[in-house]
């Protein structure tokens, strides 16, 4: 087979699967131009708290329900039970930050076609550690009272 021939068919297997010939699929790459402008802007969100809760409104405001709703929840229980944390963007989702890094975020449903949204702790400054297993990520289907009590209780852990 020649060179031209097999490169036209692993053209077509990588685009039949929606994924580049790096093997990142179109929501990946989505996500990290996304991220790439929001490093850009991270600066600025640093030095001004307002600019970065804008942005997450702003993205929060693009959902679609029920993504939105519990991205709203969400971002009221975090302000509350963690007011030290910075409100951003992160791979186009709400973030929540300590000195410029990512303690939690939420993942909507939507952004990967998945049938559940995402709460998630990042594992370097997250202060979650319990024993020698302990969960880093939620799935969230919707929320009840119970869920927000929890996301509370996680939140309060993790920055403390």
């Amino acid at each position: 087979m020649s060179e031209t021939k097999a490169t036209r068919m692993s053209a077509k297997s990588a685009a039949a699967k929606d994924e580049t010939p790096n093997g990142f699929t179109a929501q990946e790459r989505a996500a990290m131009k996304e991220r790439a402008k929001e490093l850009k802007a991270e600066e600025r969100a640093r030095k001004d708290r307002s600019a970065g809760e804008r942005d997450l409104l702003a993205k929060i405001a693009e959902m679609a329900e029920p993504d939105r709703a519990m991205a709203e929840r969400i971002h009221a229980i975090v302000s509350a039970s963690a007011p030290e944390l910075s409100p951003e963007t992160w791979y186009g989702m709400p973030a929540y930050a300590k000195d410029g890094k990512v303690v939690c975020f939420f993942q909507a449903a939507a952004k990967f076609d998945t049938r559940y949204a995402t709460l998630g702790f990042n594992d370097d400054v997250a202060n979650l550690d319990d024993g020698t297993m302990w969960p880093a990520s939620f799935a969230l289907t919707e929320m009840t009272a119970d869920n927000e009590a929890k996301i509370a209780a996680l939140v309060k852990k993790a920055v403390s």
